[in-house]
């Protein structure tokens, strides 16, 4: 029998009303000269699966990296986290991460679990809640790209954001300031942020990374136009489009594309009637960036954003970073 777990799903992708909303804004950025995808959509259910297989991909040094940095600096960790403390983790999929600190003995007063994809987070969850049923547990589906809608009666003291991998990259970094400020206004002193940093490093180790032999992350970017498919009722046959990823090194920034193989025409309803998008032989969708960052240029991001008493622990390559600050109150 399935333990219970409280589940707050702020993000109820069947409601017409958040259809509508989720229509608009794939439809928006197909149509778009540059048409594009935001990254948030990769994780449907399938697409947080093949996420995970991504994480155990010989190439993807982020996953393992930063967890030996949790192991090597557990000690440092826990003193910062500090006790009775409310643990939101943001974009949790397997809530895996937050497992380890757990089990590490880095025990919150309660856990939030925050992630798009409801259903993946429900399994998850229920598996953890299983593992460790004396902590107290909440998920909330929701995309808290634009607003982290926490629960009302969470205590405002000792609230610690926890956003571990890399995915802090997919904001540029003005927008990345705007979410980082966010997250500082919904705590107070006693509170603090614990975060993932990819680092600048060599091209051929970050091509790599977002372009695997065994073609894993191709897999990833592909579904996304299932995932539209389902979404958007569109008809994009997979087969047409390959897989693009490659360093940008003058902005420091892997993009990822998803670039047609012939030209092609895809469509998807509009109210009565049918929307048309032409695409070249060649022509691209662009569907993530990840930026990467220098120690002392993450630093600086954090303080304009609001945050002070910043501590930083890498590998000993430097290739990762985690960061711990708190907000200026």
């Amino acid at each position: 029998m399935a333990l219970p777990v409280k589940l707050l799903q702020f993000l109820d992708r069947d409601s017409p009303r958040q259809q509508a909303r989720l229509r608009q804004e794939l439809a928006a950025g197909l149509m778009a000269p540059q048409a594009r995808i935001a990254p948030k959509f990769f994780y449907d259910s399938l697409g947080s699966r093949l996420f995970d297989a991504i994480t155990e991909l010989p190439e993807y040094y982020l996953t393992r990296t930063e967890a030996a940095i949790f192991v090597e600096h557990l000690p440092a960790i826990r003193q910062s986290l500090g006790e009775d403390f409310t643990l939101i983790d943001l974009g949790c999929g397997n809530c895996g991460k937050a497992g380890r600190l757990f089990h590490a003995g880095v025990l919150p007063a309660r856990y939030v679990a925050v992630d798009i994809s409801v259903n993946f987070l429900r399994d998850s969850l229920q598996q953890l809640k299983r593992e460790l049923p004396a902590i107290e547990m909440t998920g909330i589906g929701l995309d808290f790209t634009d607003q982290v809608q926490l629960p009302d009666d969470l205590p405002l003291p000792r609230r610690m954001f926890f956003y571990p991998g890399s995915s802090i990259g997919n904001f540029s970094p003005l927008e990345a300031e705007g979410f980082l400020r966010r997250l500082a206004a919904q705590m107070d002193a006693s509170g603090g942020l614990l975060i993932g940093v990819d680092l600048i490093k060599d091209k051929a180790l970050l091509d790599a990374a977002y372009d695997d032999a065994l073609g894993v992350t191709a897999a990833f970017n592909r579904n996304l136009l299932r995932h539209v498919n389902a979404r958007l009722d569109a008809d994009f046959d997979l087969g047409d489009w390959r897989h693009v990823a490659y360093y940008n090194a003058r902005d420091a920034r892997i993009e990822m594309y998803l670039e047609a193989c012939r030209a092609l025409t895809t469509s998807w309803p509009d109210l009565a009637d049918r929307k048309l998008r032409h695409f070249a032989a060649g022509e691209r969708i662009h569907t993530e960036n990840s930026y990467k960052y220098s120690p002392e240029g993450f630093t600086a991001l954090l303080a304009s954003a609001g945050f002070v008493d910043i501590r930083i622990w890498t590998d000993p390559r430097n290739w990762f970073a985690l960061v711990f600050a708190r907000p200026a109150k």
